[in-house]
């Protein structure tokens, strides 16, 4: 069966969801509409659907010009294994101590690291994005410097490879949590499959909003790999729970964005110990003032 995308971008948040709302009375009807921030500093907002059947390209250029949006975009993807393909193309990542691979590579893992488990899924982190390695790099260095937690928390945790990690290498009280509930199933399904079920805590809730994440802190390592909006908003919380002479590792971040967010952090007494850029991402290793 063929897929169809219609995609196209606007200015504003409000628009841009009162366009993706539109799309989805749209005949035939999209069996997915997605509304997100593109995060290049541009303020442009992407709105976008997915189609089963040919979407009405009369209808789409309507609603363009009645949301000030540019033309909608349409193409016909291919019929694609996905999963077949990204097992293809993804490779194992080594990041310092840790082995980040899929099951089609068990046999690569090597005997001096530490193994990952972590297979093409609906959720954020494989290990392969500049963000995910980075934090994994900045685990690692904190490691090899000698520190030791006892309480973790991974806010965004997506695929919890960075609770895994961790796991993997510290007895104590780990708890990952995500907004979306899809990426907490995820999270506890690759536990599982790493032979660590009930090992972390997998929570759904939006930042610290969660009576056990709450209760556990203070932490000694707070991992948030998520972006700049969500990072900053988050800098007020970051400080009340964790503790003094503790660590966080923040991604998510474009390097163009580093400084700002170091700052931010700054001034609820978190202070930068190091960044490394992957790419276009960079990653902060921070410790709250004593």
């Amino acid at each position: 069966m063929p897929t169809y995308t219609a995609l196209t971008t606007l200015q504003g948040k409000t628009a841009a969801e009162a366009l993706g709302e539109a799309m989805e009375r749209l005949d035939p009807q999209p069996t997915g509409v997605g509304v997100f921030e593109v995060e290049d500093g541009s303020g442009l907002w992407e709105v976008g659907g997915y189609f089963t059947e040919e979407p009405d390209a009369a209808a789409l250029a309507l609603l363009a010009a009645a949301f000030g949006a540019k033309p909608f975009a349409v193409s016909e993807l291919p019929e694609t294994d996905w999963v077949a393909h990204v097992r293809r193309e993804l490779a194992p990542v080594e990041a310092g101590r840790f082995f980040v691979y899929g099951s089609h590579d068990a046999a690569k893992v090597p005997a001096d690291r530490i193994p990952l488990l972590i297979d093409a899924a609906m959720a954020f982190g494989t290990g392969h994005h500049g963000t995910t390695l980075g934090c994994l790099r900045a685990l690692d260095r904190l490691i090899e410097g000698g520190f030791e937690a006892r309480r973790i928390a991974d806010i965004g945790c997506g695929t919890a490879v960075l609770a895994l990690a961790a796991a993997r290498v510290w007895q104590g009280e780990i708890l990952a949590s995500d907004i979306d509930p899809v990426a907490v199933e995820v999270a506890e399904a690759n536990l599982a499959a790493n032979g660590m079920a009930g090992r972390v805590a997998c929570l759904e809730a939006a930042g610290f909003d969660h009576p056990d994440l709450k209760a556990a802190a203070p932490y000694d390592l707070i991992f948030a790999n998520i972006l700049k909006g969500p990072l900053v908003a988050l800098a007020p919380d970051v400080a009340a729970h964790l503790r003094p002479g503790g660590f966080a590792i923040l991604s998510g971040i474009l390097n163009e964005q580093a400084q700002e967010i170091a700052e931010v952090y700054a001034r609820s007494g978190i202070n930068e110990v190091e960044r490394e850029q992957i790419g276009a991402w960079t990653t902060l290793t921070l410790t709250k003032s004593a």
